[in-house]
């Protein structure tokens, strides 16, 4: 997309009552956290990092490139699915306000947002993300292209977003978490994600789920590995993250990108794969930390579904599904559920 020209920026600006970004993340702690879950990950055997560290500003914009590589087939798959059915997902669920987990570029937000406002609904958005960069650019363009769309953007993780929700502006709530991304979740990781869920939701409220579906490694496995070396970089990029977060040393010379999928898990993992023997000190945490050659760091697993199993599993959680759109090759699947 072209970048907004300066003055466009300025106007958009000085239209508070269309544009509000909340910082729930506080801008004075934000580069100095505890640093906790690191230390954690970083102590056991094997070490991991959580992946909410990919997604400083650069690797955003990493992740924006990933998107759009040929390798990488979640992204087209579901904005085709988006493009066929976004028109009956607002039919579904009438004026709401949505409210997105996660919404990077807000690329695909489009083709629900074009689809509400050719019903005539109310546009009321919430974007949450942990970027506040790529968060408020993006807001700013959607403004841009939808005179009458209200943002109120939250610079945020899911968690505290969630539980810190103001009551809809237009009576009814549509939550979105489109992508892969709940792939990422262990099972109790994902329990306590659809605890909050509900817990922002209110009775007859709706929840849009995007998920990857389980499919031959011929195919999975080369959307991680992609040819251009722009998810190696988007990997690697976790510890330039933790460097500038922690103060750290971290050598990125010194790792390399592996990723695979588990066949018995039902999922890919991606890895980061120590070249040599050697150490890292992060001095914001006073840790040190030693790697032997060989040694790996899990970044991020990706778990990969099945509908059924999902539908019955949403059923648990006290969201009924409604709908459930894929693609012709049932790659990606959509499900629309409703609040008990």
């Amino acid at each position: 997309m072209s970048t907004i020209s300066s003055a466009t920026s300025s106007n958009l600006d000085l239209d508070s009552k269309r544009l509000q970004v909340k910082h729930l993340l506080d801008p004075k702690d934000s580069n100095t956290p505890d640093g906790t879950d690191v230390i954690q990950g970083l102590t056991k055997t094997p070490k991991s990092i959580p992946p909410r560290y990919f997604y400083d500003d650069r690797g955003s914009l990493f992740f924006e490139q990933i998107c759009e590589l040929p390798e990488y087939y979640p992204t087209r798959t579901e904005a085709a699915i988006l493009e066929q059915y976004a028109r009956e997902i607002a039919n579904s669920t009438g004026a709401c306000e949505l409210v997105e987990l996660g919404s990077g570029s807000s690329t695909k937000t489009r083709l629900l947002l074009s689809a509400y406002e050719s019903l005539g609904y109310p546009l009321s958005y919430v974007p949450i993300d942990v970027s506040a960069g790529i968060l408020q650019e993006s807001a700013k363009r959607l403004l841009l292209d939808y005179t009458s769309l209200q943002v109120c953007g939250l610079v945020a993780t899911y968690e505290r977003a969630l539980e810190q929700l103001a009551p809809s502006t237009l009576g009814k709530r549509t939550i979105f978490f489109l992508g892969s991304t709940l792939g990422n979740l262990t099972q109790l990781e994902c329990d306590r994600f659809f605890a909050r869920v509900k817990a922002a939701l209110a009775p007859g409220d709706y929840f849009l789920l995007g998920i990857d579906l389980q499919k031959p490694i011929n195919i999975l496995e080369p959307a991680y590995n992609d040819s251009q070396g722009v998810t190696a970089a988007f990997n690697l990029n976790m510890l330039q993250h933790l460097n500038w977060r922690f103060q750290g040393n971290f050598d990125l010379s010194l790792f390399e990108h592996r990723a695979f999928y588990n066949q018995s898990e039902a999922q890919i993992e991606m890895h980061l794969v120590s070249k040599r023997s050697h150490s890292v000190s992060l001095d914001r945490l006073d840790l040190t930390v030693n790697f032997e050659e060989g040694e790996t760091i899990l970044t991020e697993i990706s778990r990969k579904f099945d509908l059924q199993q999902m539908e019955k599993y949403l059923q648990t959680q006290g969201l009924k599904p409604v709908r459930i759109w894929t693609d012709p090759k049932q790659w990606f699947g959509l499900v629309l559920s409703q609040m008990h």
